[in-house]
């Protein structure tokens, strides 16, 4: 009788297939039930996969520029040439003039301003010191270093074909204009971050990507967590409509988000000294409705979360499946024009974009109002979709 009860033990104490059998249908059983779960966990590879082989890209070509051509003669239609073709830059606009230039790189339409002036074909052939002005939107430095560095070589190729065709030859010299002098310079004025400093473009940017992550996973984390435990259902039971439950769940986190906007501009400030104020109270109006708007439309996300999430695990799979594309595609940490034109589409659709637009014009350019009002308008239009869509989803949970 021993001997069996010891054989018995024994065998309960190997390996069983069939016990794991059970355990391995156990878990594809549980697998078919939490799908969103596992369904994240195979996309999300295959968009990293995307958006790092096909989007990101550290060195942007074919620049947005603007040009004021205030010549029209045969050199500085080379030189316009040479610039058209040189593949960092792609000429978009032409300024009627200084002012509409300067609204045209200030606003961010263009990341490159260059101005010939009336007299430089005059200047080449005399060899009176020629030059060419480009201004340059200097406020993200990884966006136009190349670009900036590749300038350096058009005084000496634009003007190539003119110099073969002796042109120049008969005056050039003469001048005083040596075989290795180039025919004229190109001054480059780097605007709103003349010293590169990386900290300008990174610091601000940084305001946007803290809210998101904290305001959306916050208020997905708090909301899931109700329906965990069951308070919800007391919430549910009370007279208040959907709006008023959104309204009082979200308004702390309202307060919240104000407060880390004003620790984080402290700080920018105190510790990188992130210039701030140049735009006086345009800037600061402009800088405070993008914060409110952009405040309320994570909080409303965070919400709509709440209401597709099962638990807590799914709201924070959601919530990083928001951020990546966020901070991939919105410029915060790759340049945005260095993306194709699919990729900048979709980073124009993520809330992110726009933010960081009115921050950084706003801090850096010294933009108000009437220069931001189109980001500003994008995130007022994300604010109230997400707030519909998250009523929608909430009044059918009601149900």
């Amino acid at each position: 009788m021993s001997r069996a009860s010891d054989h018995a033990d024994h065998a309960d104490h190997g390996l069983s297939l069939n016990r794991i059998m059970a355990v391995l249908t156990k878990e594809f059983i549980q697998l078919t039930r939490d799908r969103l779960t596992y369904a994240m966990i195979l996309v999300m590879p295959i968009v990293q996969l995307m958006l790092f082989g096909y989007a990101i890209n550290n060195d942007p070509r074919d620049l947005p520029t603007a040009v004021l051509v205030q010549d029209h003669g045969p050199m500085a239609r080379s030189a316009l040439s040479a610039l058209a073709h040189n593949g960092y830059f792609k000429i978009v606009a032409e300024a009627a003039s200084p002012e509409a230039l300067d609204q045209a790189i200030a606003r961010g339409e263009v990341q490159f301003a260059l101005t010939i002036p009336a007299d430089f074909t005059r200047r080449v052939v005399r060899g009176d010191n020629a030059q060419i002005l480009v201004e340059v939107d200097a406020s993200d430095p990884g966006a136009t270093g190349a670009a900036v560095a590749a300038l350096a070589n058009l005084p000496r190729t634009a003007l190539s074909r003119d110099l073969a065709r002796g042109q120049l030859g008969a005056v050039a010299p003469s001048s005083g204009q040596g075989a290795d002098k180039a025919p004229f310079e190109v001054v480059v004025h780097r605007r709103y971050n003349p010293e590169a400093i990386t900290a300008y473009n990174i610091v601000p940017g940084l305001l946007g990507v803290v809210l998101s992550m904290t305001l959306v996973m916050m208020t997905s984390l708090g909301m899931t967590r109700e329906y965990e435990r069951g308070t919800m259902e007391s919430l549910l039971a009370t007279p208040a409509r959907p709006i008023e439950v959104m309204i009082g769940k979200l308004s702390p986190y309202v307060v919240v988000g104000l407060i880390q906007t004003v620790v984080i501009l402290v700080l920018a400030r105190v510790l990188f000294s992130v210039p701030m104020g140049s735009g006086g109270l345009g800037g600061w109006c402009a800088l405070a409705v993008g914060v409110v708007l952009f405040i309320l439309g994570s909080l409303s996300l965070g919400f709509l979360i709440s209401t597709v999430a099962r638990n807590q695990l799914q709201a924070v799979q959601m919530s990083f499946f928001y951020m990546l594309p966020s901070i991939l595609l919105s410029g915060f940490m790759f340049p945005f024009r260095g993306m194709p034109a699919w990729a900048q589409a979709l980073g124009g659709v993520i809330p992110v974009t726009h933010f960081l637009r009115v921050v950084r014009g706003s801090l850096l350019k010294g933009l108000g109002l009437e220069d931001l009002w189109t980001s500003l308008v994008a995130l007022a239009i994300f604010v109230v979709a997400i707030t519909v869509a998250a009523m929608s989803r909430y009044r059918r949970t009601l149900d």
